[in-house]
């Protein structure tokens, strides 16, 4: 009689309570990222919004060189006096190089800084009013700035609030419109790797187009050389080679794109620039606060470590988590609303002096190094 007393005055849970109790439901970071970028081996390899434009670069690479090797081998079997096997061979091997930069270049993070999904809290705005209470415009009085100087080499140098991250962005960084994400050390958005060009993946893209124009020189010469050794006339040779006369007048082509693409790249090395930073400050005409001279401009590149990426895109998040849930976007256009002079486009320059701004720098930026 008594059990079942007891069992009648037990509380049964509501099915929402019980809802509630259980664990949030959990995802990769990559599969709830809110840029643009497409993940392969989950999440381990990071390619950019464009990455199929892989496909058309690796067949421009692969079709003439893969054309060449078979040449060479032809030429072998029958005992072609041009021909030879180390000829062969390093054709071969400017190849695979030249892809294995490619995919190095394309594949990995470039640098991409961490968003916030709420503004960084820092006493230098000297808010007392939560960030809730001026989301929703209840204090329309709260200002925060788009632009903070800091410090780079004793040279002041302005650095932009980022709308979409949330988030000042160091010096050198900028935001990739096409990827939609911040970037450390941005350089430019390459379309024929499809991925942005940045702090760590750079110097896989100097060898790319590096190794590019070597193979460019490389089946020029040796295509160049095979029709002159032919008997007869050069024109004889021509009309009875189409082969090598395509690959003589494409490698021509591409030497003029690739080629001069990693003349500029040297010439931004040896002066501590970014394509970036070459076409919207022109330094030539202010100091530039990165130049260390031309040696050590090299040396920063061929000898720095590349730093370890900033996002591990493996980790598990809760689904609550996503940056792309409604509530963020209309977060996120609320809070632009409270800058001050929204109606105004400002972008990083440099400078010796900005306005009357005397506010520090936010915490985000306390611990970054602003040497290069």
């Amino acid at each position: 009689m008594n059990n079942n007393t007891s069992n009648q005055n037990m509380v049964t849970p509501s099915p929402s309570i019980a809802a509630s109790a259980e664990p949030p439901k959990t995802k990769r970071l990559y599969q709830v990222w809110p840029g643009n970028n497409k993940f392969l081996c989950g999440g381990r390899l990071v390619f950019g919004h464009d990455a199929s434009s892989l496909f058309l670069t690796s067949f421009l690479i692969g079709g003439p060189a893969i054309t060449f090797c078979i040449k060479m081998l032809v030429a072998l079997k029958h005992g072609h006096p041009i021909a030879s096997q180390p000829i062969l061979i390093g054709a071969a091997v400017l190849t695979i190089l030249d892809f294995i930069f490619l995919f190095l270049t394309s594949g990995r993070d470039p640098g991409i800084i961490p968003r916030n999904s709420r503004p960084p809290e820092d006493e230098a705005f000297d808010l007392s009013t939560p960030y809730l209470d001026w989301m929703s415009n209840k204090t329309p009085n709260v200002k925060i700035p788009r632009i903070k100087d800091v410090k780079v080499n004793g040279m002041t140098v302005k650095v932009k609030f980022c709308d979409t991250c949330l988030l000042y962005r160091p010096p050198r960084a900028s935001h990739c419109s096409i990827c939609n994400n911040c970037v450390q050390k941005f350089d430019h958005h390459c379309p024929w790797v499809g991925q942005c060009i940045g702090l760590r993946n750079y110097p896989f893209f100097i060898l790319f187009i590096s190794s590019s124009t070597l193979l460019c020189l490389y089946v020029f010469s040796f295509s160049w050389v095979n029709l002159v050794r032919q008997k007869g006339s050069l024109w004889f040779a021509m009309s009875h080679d189409f082969i090598s006369v395509a690959l003589i007048v494409y490698c021509f082509i591409a030497i003029w794109f690739v080629g001069g693409l990693t003349v500029f790249h040297l010439y931004l090395i040896s002066t501590n620039q970014t394509t970036y930073e070459n076409f919207r400050y022109r330094y030539d005409r202010k100091e530039n606060p990165y130049r260390k001279g031309l040696v050590s401009n090299f040396k920063e590149l061929s000898c720095a470590r590349i730093p370890t990426s900033l996002v591990n895109f493996r980790e598990w998040v809760a689904e609550e988590d996503d940056y792309q849930d409604e509530s963020y976007r209309t977060y996120n256009s609320e809070f632009d609303k409270s800058f001050v002079n929204p109606k105004q486009k400002f972008d990083m320059e440099m400078g010796t002096m900005y306005g009357k701004d005397s506010m520090r720098v936010p915490n985000i930026l306390k611990d970054l190094d602003y040497s290069g």
